[in-house]
């Protein structure tokens, strides 16, 4: 087993924290404090991403993106994990899922997309269908050439930012051997079309500056050619291009927490108590050991689970425990380094009260911890009939 980085990937490695800590790192305390990110800061920040050739990096490289294999692109998320979401989101990396755009769909959404010309939102939860994707109630009716779409989506990430959403709506039903399912159709939609209002979403403790939406749709005539792959084959290639988001998710939190343990090691080696440094007594340092032991194992996982991918090789499992492992590791590990920093580490002086409550949400969007859970016993089981 080979475990080292390419030249090119410790370039690569190099150059993104570069970028995080000079053009992210800076404005952070003001995002977190005023909860927004002004709009000439987000396109300053795609710019420059622009400008470093690393826009769309998932992309490959006939649309106009890096190409850069799995294992890169997942070391790239890490990278940025270090960084507000709220100010990262402008470093680009559309939805993979565009990749399903056929025809003069690719001209209109994926390359203007892949460019930097226009942003998207990917809709999918609804008020009462969050990890029951089949169980939703937005829905569009056929009329004539055209779908009429009406319904709610909620908790859409940066749709307030975004040109176009990528809206999954039930047409239609299908009997399963668990009974009656929604059949899922997956629609592109742009900003501004009649009958299609992006209104404020909820004030969350995680991810400040990082928006949330609330997406309603009223009688919103929606032409086929902007249906996203096949009619009624929505929730296969949302399964397809889930998976790489969940993926995303443990990077981002592999890098949080080594930013949080990077903070937490110097601490316990200079802040002194009772005449020597606090990571002398085993009550910190064996909480130092736990800590880079977890994050070690949870990139070990991530990297593993893309290398999977890269290989051809099926890993709905290892994504699935790869995510879990990483985003509650990072609960544990922001919490610890509060309590080796004490009650300092709950002020807004330093920045890991912020940490501590963006790691809240890492369980649960792209899937919570028991959705997680489900995929890997479910992988484990079906093999012996269970």
């Amino acid at each position: 087993m080979d475990f080292g980085l390419s030249a090119e990937q410790e370039m690569i490695v190099e150059t993104v924290r570069a970028f995080v800590e000079t053009e992210i790192y800076p404005h952070e305390n003001e995002v977190e404090r005023t909860g927004f990110v002004p709009p000439e800061l987000g396109r300053e920040i795609q710019r420059k991403c622009i400008a470093l050739g690393f826009y769309a990096c998932n992309f490959p490289e006939e649309v106009g993106g890096a190409g850069l294999d799995h294992v890169t692109f997942t070391l790239v998320e890490r990278e940025l994990g270090r960084g507000s979401l709220g100010l990262t989101v402008f470093f680009g990396r559309p939805s993979g899922i565009l990749m399903a755009c056929e025809g003069e769909q690719r001209e209109r959404y994926l390359l203007p997309a892949v460019r930097g010309e226009k942003i998207d939102a990917l809709a999918i939860t609804e008020p009462d269908a969050g990890s029951d994707m089949r169980g939703m109630k937005c829905a569009a009716r056929r009329d004539g050439a055209d779908f009429v779409l009406n319904g709610t989506k909620h908790f859409i990430s940066h749709a307030d930012v975004a040109d176009f959403v990528i809206v999954f709506a039930a047409t239609g039903e299908e009997e399963t051997p668990k009974g009656i399912k929604k059949k899922i159709t997956a629609f592109l939609v742009d900003r501004g079309t009649p009958g299609f209002e992006i209104l404020k979403g909820y004030d969350s403790v995680s991810h400040r500056g990082y928006h949330n939406s609330t997406l309603s749709f009223t009688d919103c005539r929606i032409p086929e050619a902007q249906v996203l792959g096949e009619v009624h084959r929505g929730f296969d290639i949302a399964n397809q291009w889930l998976y790489g988001t969940r993926l995303t998710v443990a990077a981002t939190c592999v890098g949080r927490a080594r930013r949080v343990f990077e903070m937490a090691l110097p601490y316990a080696a200079e802040r002194k108590q009772f005449g020597r440094p606090i990571g002398a007594n085993q009550g910190v340092s064996f909480k130092l050991a736990d800590m880079i032991t977890e994050i070690d194992a949870a990139e070990w996982l991530t990297l593993a689970a893309a290398w999977r991918l890269d290989a051809g090789l099926s890993a709905d499992r290892q994504i699935a425990s790869a995510k879990l492992y990483a985003s509650e590791m990072l609960a544990r590990v922001t919490d610890e380094a509060i309590q080796i920093y004490g009650g300092m580490g709950l002020m807004d002086d330093l920045p890991l009260a912020r940490f501590w409550r963006d790691a809240r949400v890492e369980r649960i969007w792209d899937g919570t911890s028991e959705i997680q859970r489900h995929i890997i016993s479910r992988d484990l089981l079906r093999p012996l009939g269970a």
